[in-house]
């Protein structure tokens, strides 16, 4: 005799209710491919750091190792909590669904901040890419305009987040068109890359030449900033999770999206960095302020250059695009609970897009963008990995609590396959912490800062808990007023 299976029923404020979207203008499975790739991925830009600060060896390991103790575990995780409640808010719902409202608070905070931090990196990035074009923008340390040049790649990185925040004003459906496209070009300039190194190099000594003559880890900090970067450039796939409210057929089309986007991902990241470290450790062109236009213009010549910094401005204005898509969704459904004011509550009639919660990051995001990508990585790091923990222990949680709930995917393997995708990520969080507490002196503001938003996770919840208990209970209460 089987034991029927349960249906959970979304609570009052969250989910569907919440989003009033006809079909056509919900993402389909192509978009939601897409929106997945620029929320974790957008092409192997952002790994140059992570070869300049600890080696092409190292490097390489991080690349191929990572992915399936931390990307592959994550996507499947947020796969089958998809499949079991596919609401607006994502993982939000799902710690409050777990752990009660308060440690859902919390990583709705965490969340945010690490995605403030992503938000800056991004155009940041741009702006290095688009140095490329025009290298008299770069601030010179000792030139007599370098505060100017300074100010002119901030103003330049705002400009980038005001076209990302009037994109995604238009709502999820114009943001994953507008993936469609910066995904194809952003992979075919990398394919080309690919094509002009196989041509110059049809075997593979060189490669072996240079994991055989690398020195390693030489630099003091180099480990917790390289796990900072590898985490940074293989981590969101929970993300996607928050607009589940604005996908079609999100229970069939989220576990295909995700488990597609870890495997493009890889393929993306593995053969690009093996080509351009055949042809150059050199730390000044594995950095954020040469990256990937250097390095392809030492492969093929400047033309080549051109292309990749060219996919470099399309690729990190998708990955802004689709970073500011799923975080403001976050204030939506706390404000909907309660714990934030209900102005953020408010969505755009014609595309469910919460108007207040866009320009909040936008501004917030200009802000933080005036800070380095490498001390931006360090934050987002300690919080993301944190959060993630707390995913995982819902997801044990769910499974026991809700054993027979209709989920149209779970993690395959029985709980062979659970201790997998939830020990993994555990065993590399782990690592990340004993190299954060072993390297902390190095970034002693960072983590002040980390822990300063755990400080205010707390104040906000012991603040707004009567009115959010009182929001809760009030009859007639309608999200969408």
């Amino acid at each position: 005799m089987t034991t029927p299976s349960v249906v959970l029923e979304p609570r009052r404020g969250i989910g569907h209710e919440l989003v009033q979207l006809p079909r056509e203008r919900r993402l389909n499975l192509v978009s939601l491919l897409w929106l997945i790739f620029f929320t974790t991925c957008g092409g192997a830009f952002g790994l140059e750091p992570l070869v300049g600060a600890v080696g092409p060896a190292l490097a390489l390991l991080l690349i191929v190792v990572v992915p399936f103790v931390w990307s592959l575990p994550t996507a499947l995780m947020t796969a089958e909590l998809t499949a079991l409640i596919p609401e607006e808010g994502g993982y939000y719902v799902w710690i409050r669904e777990a752990f009660g409202s308060f440690w859902a608070v919390q990583q709705a905070v965490w969340i945010m901040t690490t995605a403030v931090v992503w938000l800056a990196m991004f155009p940041v990035l741009f702006v290095s890419y688009l140095s490329y074009f025009f290298p008299a923008i770069v601030p010179v340390p000792g030139s007599p305009h370098q505060q100017m040049n300074a100010v002119i790649c901030w103003a330049l990185a705002a400009l980038v987040i005001a076209c990302g925040a009037i994109l995604n004003l238009r709502g999820a459906r114009d943001v994953g068109r507008s993936a469609n496209v910066s995904a194809y070009f952003v992979l075919g300039a990398f394919l080309i890359l690919l094509l002009v190194w196989m041509k110059r190099s049809p075997t593979p000594e060189p490669v072996l030449g240079v994991l055989r003559n690398d020195p390693g880890l030489s630099n003091k900090g180099a480990l917790l900033l390289g796990l900072s970067y590898i985490t940074f450039n293989t981590s969101g796939w929970d993300n996607a999770s928050t607009y589940a409210g604005e996908v079609n057929e999100p229970q069939r089309n989220y576990p295909r999206a995700l488990i597609g986007a870890v495997f493009v991902l890889i393929l993306c990241y593995v053969f690009p960095v093996i080509a351009g470290v055949t042809v150059t450790t050199d730390p000044s062109l594995w950095s954020a302020d040469a990256g990937w236009p250097a390095v392809a213009a030492t492969i093929g010549g400047r033309w080549l250059g051109n292309l990749l910094a060219a996919a470099g401005l399309v690729s990190t204005f998708g990955l802004f695009s689709s970073q500011l898509l799923y975080v403001s969704r976050l204030p939506l459904v706390l404000a909907c609970d309660g714990w934030l004011p209900r102005i953020f509550a408010r969505t755009s009639p014609d595309a469910a897009a919460p108007r207040v919660s866009i320009v909040t990051f936008a501004l917030i995001a200009m802000i933080f963008a005036a800070l380095s990508f490498g001390s931006l990585a360090i934050i987002q790091c300690v919080l993301y990995a944190a959060c993630l923990t707390f995913e995982f222990l819902a997801l044990l949680f769910l499974r026991v609590r809700y054993p027979n709930a209709a989920r149209s995917f779970r993690v395959p393997g029985g709980w062979l396959g659970l201790g997998y995708v939830c020990l993994a990520p555990f065993a590399f969080a782990v690592v990340l912490l004993c190299a954060t507490l072993r390297e902390w002196r190095s970034f002693p503001g960072q983590l002040g800062v980390v822990a300063g938003v755990v400080a205010g996770g707390v104040m906000l919840y012991s603040v707004r808990r009567r009115t959010a208990a009182i929001h809760a209970n009030r009859p007639g209460y309608d999200a969408s007023e």
